[in-house]
């Protein structure tokens, strides 16, 4: 374990929170001069930290506590009949694993998903800066897990590589393909490479209980919420 005592971390000024705009929210960074290291990550993970961009960060809201870190223990994760039937639509997709980068083919997607499943948040209007920024970082545990049909690429799961398991950062996909249930089946492909790699838990960020876009997280069982500093299990 890292001597997390040593580091250094910073809070923002209240600002309006992203998914409850009724709410104000606060967020706690690590020093941004704090190397990138992988076992502090793994660290602070296990505390509720994410990672964006080229920060690791947490919800420090003073009246809220809302947004509840959520993780699934993969050797245990059972699917259901819908995760199954969707897991099994999609085996004839090929995955594999690239360097996070930008280009045109990324982009395109993205900008597509955006427009038509995020219109109303705050990641709209999609731009090339925002992407980089957002998901391209030469980071050794980062990868872009492609997923792609025939040569034509389907969905990109940014995913790193953790000492303790892997963390889902962010999933985008061709939002025609609505069949497939690409992003479902994005978190049901890292669950079965983070049992494949012998690793404990894939970190999904965090649940918010009156956030629709947040409700599809439980739906994986049993999952792990940290509450009061401890990770609960509801099954």
């Amino acid at each position: 374990m890292t001597e997390l005592a040593r580091l250094k971390f910073y809070a923002t000024q209240p600002h309006v929170c992203s998914y409850l705009p009724d709410e104000q929210a606060t967020t706690l960074f690590l020093d941004p001069s704090q190397p990138m290291d992988v076992q502090v990550y793994a660290d602070l993970s296990e505390m509720g930290f994410r990672r964006s961009g080229d920060h690791l960060y947490r919800p420090h809201c003073v009246n809220c506590d809302a947004c509840t870190p959520a993780r699934i223990p993969v050797q245990t994760f059972i699917p259901n009949r819908q995760q199954k039937r969707i897991f099994k639509r999609n085996t004839d997709l090929q995955v594999t694993a690239a360097k996070p980068s930008f280009s045109d083919e990324y982009f395109a997607l993205y900008k597509r998903y955006i427009e038509l499943r995020h219109a109303d948040g705050d990641m709209y209007p999609p731009s090339r800066e925002q992407f980089s920024t957002f998901l391209v970082r030469d980071l050794p545990f980062s990868t872009f897990y492609e997923f792609r049909l025939d040569g034509r690429l389907l969905a990109v799961a940014v995913t790193e590589v953790l000492p303790n398991g892997l963390s889902a950062v962010y999933t985008f996909y061709e939002p025609d393909e609505e069949r497939r249930s690409l992003g479902r089946y994005g978190i049901l492909w890292q669950i079965a490479e983070t049992r494949r790699l012998g690793l404990n838990a894939l970190y999904l960020g965090y649940w918010i209980k009156n956030c629709k876009k947040m409700n599809y997280k439980t739906e994986y069982r049993p999952i792990e919420l940290l509450i009061n500093q401890r990770w609960s299990t509801l099954y």
